[in-house]
């Protein structure tokens, strides 16, 4: 078997200051408590399965390959693994879960590793020439004895490149549509910069669904894997991208505020600002950000504002917070006290009911009672106090807009 030399270039040294990176934040979100979010731990496991996958790339680029020609194509099986991890993380980034059957996902993963069993029991020189053939063609290859098993189970082999990006395709967009919903859910535009945790997963997700098209316009411009290098170095990209955007969304580099003279509730800072009630909380911004977009889905899914048994504590066990963090998230995100909130939520329940062809001829008495309310009183006040009207007039102004309207196109 002919060797060559080792070979190091300035391509080369960033693939590997991207494998560096990658092992580094992968064993970051693997270790200490981070490892109990499981969207860490799907994101760390992300950055190994990367960092392993330009890390063979790198062995081929630098020729150092020769040396280790059993580990040809050892990465091949997490080509469909980057994928599904990927929107599993942005799935329990936002709804601090996985979703049902999400072992599923990995179905391609474990098909592939199986069909690549029998690539682990090659002779060395099958492999020799393998790696020759995509990497050095002009070599000349060396004879091969018989393969001990079929090199490939599934006769699929040769569509690992169509087959990988088929995989990043699905699951790129898969991850928008997660991330647009969490949007809509917020009534928030895509492109908003707000709420944090949304903005940079979207980025994020941004820079993995530009990796098929870097594959689609490098591919048919080389000879097997010649190429690859420089979708190594876009990965590499991809991976200090991430290191970025952890650290941008991390409190380790923001300011702290100074402390006043008094540690009063309410004191003026030296500014000239009230000081805001939940300073001192631990809650960060980000987190307030991750809470926010739970409440929201709780308000959609399960509508706990219509219970007339509903507090502050229950609430907060539903969304699996302190009731002090959830005051403080309606307070600081909100302007709401937790009563204002619920409030807020149960009239536009009401104004829904009032208005629907089906409900609108409910007694008030019924609609209150449907919205959470146990006194017609308390929902007359509640709703005369956010809309300025009494659920009477809510009801008999929005009639009357279709009926104004028939008239007038009848004459």
């Amino acid at each position: 078997m002919q060797l060559l030399p080792l070979h190091l270039d300035l391509f080369g040294l960033m693939i590997l200051l991207g494998v560096a990176q990658g092992l580094f934040l992968g064993i970051f979100f693997l270790t200490g408590s981070r490892r109990n979010s499981v969207a860490n731990r799907c994101l760390g496991w992300v950055m190994l399965s990367t960092s392993a996958i330009i890390a063979e790339i790198l062995l081929c680029y630098s020729n150092y390959m020769f040396r280790a020609v059993g580990w040809t194509d050892f990465s091949e099986p997490l080509n469909f693994v980057v994928g599904p991890l990927f929107f599993l993380y942005v799935f329990a980034r936002i709804k601090n879960r996985l979703p049902r059957h999400w072992v599923w996902h990995l179905l391609p993963l474990i098909l592939w590793t199986i069909n690549a069993v029998s690539w682990l029991y090659q002779p060395i020189e099958l492999k020799y020439n393998n790696y020759i053939n995509s990497w050095h063609p002009t070599l000349p290859q060396i004879p091969e004895p018989a393969a001990y098993l079929p090199e490939d189970f599934f006769c699929i082999r040769q569509y690992i490149d169509e087959l990988t990006l088929v995989s990043f395709l699905i699951y790129n967009v898969l991850s928008f549509l997660v991330i647009r919903k969490a949007y809509r859910q917020l009534n928030n535009s895509f492109w908003q910069s707000t709420p944090a945790v949304l903005a940079q997963l979207r980025n994020l997700t941004v820079m993995f669904a530009i990796v098929p098209v870097v594959v689609l316009l490098i591919k048919p411009q080389f000879h097997e894997d010649l190429g690859d290098y420089l979708i190594a170095c876009y990965l590499t990209a991809v991976i200090y991208g991430t290191s970025f955007l952890i650290m941008s969304g991390s409190d380790f580099f923001r300011q702290n505020v100074p402390e006043p003279a008094h540690n009063v509730p309410g004191a003026i800072e030296s500014g000239g600002e009230p000081r805001r009630k939940y300073e001192k909380s631990s809650l960060s911004e980000d987190a307030e950000d991750d809470l926010l977009i739970r409440l929201n889905q709780l308000l959609e899914t399960d509508k706990p504002h219509l219970d007339s048994t509903l507090s502050l504590p229950k609430l907060a066990a539903q969304v699996r917070i302190s009731p002090h963090h959830l005051s403080q998230l309606l307070n600081d995100r909100l302007g709401q006290t937790f009563f204002d909130w619920l409030a807020t939520h149960r009239v536009a329940e009401a104004q829904r009911l009032l208005t629907d062809p089906i409900t609108a001829d409910l007694k008030i008495d019924d609609i209150a009672e449907r919205v959470g309310y146990n006194a017609t009183s308390a929902f007359h006040t509640a709703f005369k106090r956010i809309t300025s009207q009494t659920p009477a007039q809510f009801r008999d102004a929005n009639r009357a807009i279709p009926g104004s309207s028939r008239s007038a196109r009848s004459s």
